[in-house]
């Protein structure tokens, strides 16, 4: 299709809400809807539309007229659903976080030393050590001669204060401060894959499919940080299928898969977990919610995997 300039004009709140008037959209209470349309945007709001929509597609123009007895609140609830399952997302990636982290440099502390990281031997030929040693001295703010002028975690102050050698702290004090995707890059390079495999064991996953999760799950927390939308989302990075759960993470692609990647990990790291009776539970307070478009079934909570 031969591009054309973008002549689309801006619209205030007011002219949105007519719009959405127009295409037979019931409100009820405008006040309220332009409320939202101000605090939360036209545009945010219309990918929670689509659904409720009969779309008419050609080369001119796209016409959005919304199937009869849709109103406002149907829209919001789902946006309201999306929001709240990013924060029980986030909470379940945060628990994940943690304990990957701590298992990654605990096991390679008690296999090579404290400072372990420090060691480009320990890394296959692809990962570029030096890169990493320089994006770690930035993370720390850490000027040209090795000082530390400001700070706001005091563990990194008082090791470059007491300590003239090594350059940098100690893995367990680093592992503060790396972020879920620096992990998983230093974990996909780590060498030998012996050593791989003695970290995803502790989570009793095979190496290669822990690598993967670990790429699907930066994804999922920056989705997440990033206010982006998982309900419906296609994902483009997703978990490797485990072979025992294939059942439940085909396709891999939806919501669901990255939920059984949480909830696996979640049951090992705590046996007392109730993840996924707060993931059910948030389905039950918005009952209007399409499951299908995460790629969940009527009835999945029930199924013994999710107990």
């Amino acid at each position: 299709m031969e591009k054309i300039p973008y002549t689309k004009p801006s619209f205030s709140a007011e002219q949105h809400l007519a719009l959405l008037q127009q295409r037979g959209l019931i409100v009820s209470n405008p006040d309220h809807v332009l409320h939202f349309l101000k605090f939360i945007g036209y545009y945010r709001l219309s990918g929670y539309a689509l659904p409720f929509q009969i779309c008419e597609e050609n080369f001119a123009r796209s016409k959005h007229t919304f199937k009869s007895g849709t109103t406002f609140e149907m829209i919001l609830d789902l946006y309201i659903f999306d929001r709240e399952l990013r924060l029980i997302v986030m909470d379940a990636i945060e628990r994940v976080e943690v304990a990957v982290r701590a298992c990654i440099a605990n096991s390679m502390c008690e296999s090579y030393g404290a400072h372990w990281f420090m060691d480009s031997a320990h890394f296959g030929a692809g990962f570029d050590h030096s890169q990493f040693i320089s994006d770690l001295k930035s993370e720390m703010k850490l000027d040209g001669n090795g000082e530390l002028p400001k700070s706001k975690d005091v563990f990194l102050r008082h090791y470059f204060q007491k300590y003239s050698a090594p350059e940098l702290p100690p893995s367990w004090m680093i592992s503060e401060i790396l972020t879920i995707g620096k992990w998983s890059i230093l974990y996909k390079h780590i060498r030998p894959i012996t050593d791989q495999a003695m970290i995803s064991g502790k989570f009793g996953i095979n190496y290669k499919i822990f690598t993967s999760w670990l790429h699907s799950l930066t994804y999922l927390r920056n989705l997440c940080a990033h206010h982006s939308r998982l309900w419906n989302r296609r994902f483009a990075i997703h978990p490797r299928i485990m072979e025992s759960y294939r059942m439940h993470m085909e396709p891999n692609h939806t919501f669901c898969a990255q939920a059984v990647m949480l909830h696996i990990l979640l049951k090992r790291i705590a046996t007392d977990s109730h993840w996924a009776v707060r993931l059910s539970g948030l389905m039950a307070k918005h009952p209007a919610v399409p499951i299908e478009g995460m790629g969940f079934k009527v009835g999945w909570e029930k199924d013994p995997f999710w107990i």
